[in-house]
């Protein structure tokens, strides 16, 4: 969802050419494959097929993979998106082979180590030529780092490029009458995070909360396959009788349903933004985020991922009149062209940014 605007936005441009790396950290094919025709995007020029493992296995092949590519290539630039391992990988070999890297959605900040994301955000930041920045407190967030300024342009966020382009295809789909709920208001849940999915007793209690809310307002969880296995081990599968799973989603049947829904529930970074461009209430199941003007311009609201916080929070939500928040404004710059500022600032950045480092 990140790459498809820049993508787009190159390819219409004069003197650009993109070369378009899969490293196959995202292997499942419901999950990567069908993202890439959803999103107009062609077939990645090559998948480095690295499938699962470990964090350090994982960077590991990630990095053995990708250099040799890069040294084939020798590009201008790398480019490298948000958070996961993928990113901090890419960065840290294109760094050693002296290769200028930028990073779109830099400078988000949990403050949380615990995260791995918030380790791989503070490591490609630090190696990046170019921070491309979502929102005005993530250049605040780099300022504070000693970054300096002429590496930082706040573009806006490209997942807003992407809602915006496809709001209409996705709500085509009618997801929600699809699925029987058409008079119905209802939450819309995932859940993915190790600390929410890997502890037995917290998601034990996170399914006995969404139980609970199933007995009055439909619960539909689009369940990843982390979740589900984690669920199966820990023999939980019984707590949540009345909660409707759905296998993975595409992207746009995964808008239909949030756009609809009376309110999010999740741990997902990118569903914070898009609930807040919808106007759709989101409870985030984390004690922090490292997008807060999604709470200070947004929908957004933390919850502490326990039964009790979950079920009160939904209870709150249910009680608004929902009229007021999808009147607000987006933040500054989720605008829908986030992806044409990035091609805009790595083409002026070319000739400078070389001989800064």
């Amino acid at each position: 969802m990140k790459l498809a605007p820049v993508f787009h936005a190159g390819r219409n441009r004069e003197g650009v050419d993109q070369v378009v790396i899969h490293t196959g950290q995202h292997y499942d094919p419901t999950m990567s494959g069908r993202f890439f025709e959803e999103l107009g995007l062609p077939e990645p020029d090559r998948n480095l097929g690295v499938g699962s493992g470990t964090h350090a296995e994982q960077t590991a092949r990630i990095m053995l993979g990708f250099e040799p590519v890069l040294l084939g290539q020798e590009p201008d630039w790398v480019v490298v998106y948000g958070d996961v391992n993928s990113t901090v990988a890419c960065a840290l070999v294109a760094s050693k082979c002296r290769v200028r890297v930028a990073h779109v959605e830099a400078g988000l900040r949990s403050r949380d180590r615990t995260m791995p994301e918030e380790i791989n955000r503070l490591l490609t930041d630090q190696l990046a030529d170019l921070l491309l920045t979502p929102s005005r407190d993530a250049d605040q967030n780099l300022l504070r780092e000693g970054i300096a300024p002429d590496r930082i342009v706040f573009v806006g966020n490209v997942m807003v490029d992407t809602l915006l382009r496809l709001r209409a295809t996705a709500r085509g789909l009618d997801m929600r009458g699809k699925l029987g709920l058409a008079s119905q208001d209802y939450a819309f849940v995932t859940l993915h995070r190790p600390a929410n999915v890997d502890d037995a007793e917290r998601l034990a209690g996170l399914l006995k909360g969404l139980e609970a809310i199933a007995q009055s307002t439909p619960v539909v969880f689009a369940i990843h396959p982390r979740t589900r296995d984690r669920i199966a081990t820990f023999g939980l599968g019984e707590l949540a009788p009345s909660v409707r799973l759905l296998d993975p989603l595409g992207y746009l049947e995964t808008v239909s349903l949030v756009e609809q829904a009376r309110v999010v529930i999740t741990d997902s970074g990118g569903l914070q933004e898009e609930t807040t461009v919808l106007g759709v209430d989101c409870l985030t199941l984390r004690s922090n985020t490292e997008r807060p003007v999604t709470i200070s311009e947004g929908t957004n609201r933390l919850v502490a991922p326990e039964q009790g916080a979950l079920e009160n929070a939904v209870k709150t939500v249910l009680r608004k009149d929902r009229t007021g928040p999808a009147a607000s404004p987006a933040p500054e710059y989720w605008d829908g062209h986030a992806g044409e500022r990035i091609v805009d600032a790595l083409q002026a950045a070319l000739p400078s940014v070389g001989s800064a480092r």
